[in-house]
């Protein structure tokens, strides 16, 4: 699709001859429209096309298709390669699904992730279209192995979209993990935190204009130059909202949603990773099946933690000072069998 003056043209493929559609904003579906990018969107996704590519039924109809994270966020997918077939054949070295039975297919796909066989996995691609708070892509940009373009706020304007948490996901420090919340803070002490947010964000935001000497609508004083925008961004808080596109591999996927759709995982990208894995689900269901039993809901054990279930098997009693854990992997594991401590 391509974008003439203010008309749109999207094609397609039959039968050996393209056709072209042209049409104007107003024609397209405006559950979506605040920006030409997703007016974009909406118009590939009125389209189809006929294709010898291994497609997914499920993962179609959710093909641009934004859903909502957070208070303005969201994330959509709009591209993939390759399905759980995908993976079984680079196992086998195969062409075509040959004569197995899906039976033995989901058995291979166990096998693959229970043995940590990864490089069948790294056949399969999906992309991402994501927009996250600052603070959160510091986080997910993280995991390395995986292809990003991100929204440049030296040649364009941020606009004034920050995130706040709810109310109940406003938490103080954990007293027994550095990284982690502890209790909810409530009332006044709340609504405090939650106004010192807002006015930071809008306060940064404004002297962000004004540096400028700029907004959406050009110059607004003509009389002063205004500052660079790539310098001007350095004031805005790591709560505004940016957006990207990410591209990984079916392996590098599932290395991040283990992490970041733990339950130990920071909310605001636990949000996006909860997300993620209803469209995993829908995408690869054989694969998605096998990473919740052996991987995400899975325990790694280390080899004295066996030595400690092993002899609770045995009927054998078992404490922390002779098990050779520490009080945090002691807590860890019997928190793990379900065991009070």
């Amino acid at each position: 699709m391509i974008q003439i003056e203010h008309m749109f043209v999207a094609w397609s493929e039959q039968g050996g001859q393209t056709n072209f559609v042209t049409m104007n904003k107003s024609q397209l579906p405006k559950s979506v429209a605040a920006s030409e990018q997703e007016t974009e969107l909406l118009a590939l996704r009125s389209l189809s096309f006929e294709t010898h590519r291994a497609t997914v039924l499920e993962l179609e109809k959710l093909l641009y298709k934004a859903f909502p994270v957070l208070d303005r966020g969201f994330i959509r997918v709009v591209d993939y390669m390759g399905d759980d077939n995908a993976v079984v054949q680079a196992a086998r070295v195969s062409y075509g699904a040959g004569t197995k039975k899906l039976r033995e297919d989901r058995g291979l796909i166990r096998y693959l992730i229970r043995h940590r066989h990864t490089t069948p996995f790294e056949m399969c691609e999906i992309k991402f279209h994501v927009k996250l708070p600052i603070f959160v892509a510091r986080q997910w940009v993280r995991h390395r192995t995986a292809n990003i373009n991100e929204y440049s706020a030296r040649y364009s304007l941020l606009d004034n979209e920050f995130y706040v948490p709810a109310p109940e996901n406003l938490a103080a420090q954990s007293s027994v993990n550095r990284q982690g919340r502890g209790a909810v803070l409530e009332g006044e002490e709340a609504a405090r935190v939650i106004n010192m947010l807002r006015e930071d964000a809008i306060q940064a935001h404004a002297h962000y204009v004004e540096m400028m000497n700029e907004d959406n609508d050009g110059m607004i004083h003509e009389d002063r130059r205004g500052l660079a925008r790539e310098l001007a961004r350095m004031n805005l808080t790591l709560n505004f909202y940016t957006q990207w596109y990410w591209k990984v591999n079916l392996h590098n996927l599932m290395h991040f949603l283990s992490l970041r759709a733990d339950k130990h995982a920071q909310f605001e990208i636990r949000a996006y990773a909860d997300v993620m894995l209803d469209i995993f689900k829908q995408w690869v269901p054989f694969t998605y099946e096998a990473f919740c039993d052996y991987r995400l809901g899975a325990v790694e054990m280390s080899a004295q933690a066996l030595k400690v279930v092993q002899g609770l098997i045995a009927g054998k009693a078992v404490d922390q000072s002779e098990s050779g854990l520490s009080k945090r992997e002691w807590r860890e594991l019997m928190g793990a069998i379900g065991r009070d401590i």
